[in-house]
């Protein structure tokens, strides 16, 4: 599975071009975003996608020194049950 990148999102597109998942996260200032939106296709959820999309984004945020906020239900549960990551969301 490869993570595509753009600005304040990562998606999954299948081989049409069709977003099947995507995390969103605007900028909220220079070094903080708002996590504000996770969504996977129903046919592939239950897969762990979401899981990955966040990781991912966490990832990223951490070796960029970026700060996150999460107002999106599934990324605020994520953050809680992986608090490893605590240095990332606030």
């Amino acid at each position: 599975m490869e993570f595509k990148y753009e600005k304040d999102r990562i998606y999954l597109e299948n081989e049409k071009g069709q977003c099947l998942a995507e995390v969103t996260f605007p900028q909220i200032s220079n070094k903080e975003v708002n996590i504000n939106h996770t969504y996977v296709t129903p046919s592939l959820r239950g897969q762990g996608i979401a899981d990955n999309l966040v990781r991912e984004l966490a990832l990223y945020l951490r070796k960029n020194n970026v700060k996150a906020m999460a107002t999106c239900s599934y990324a605020i549960d994520w953050f809680e049950n992986n608090p490893e990551f605590k240095d990332v969301c606030r």
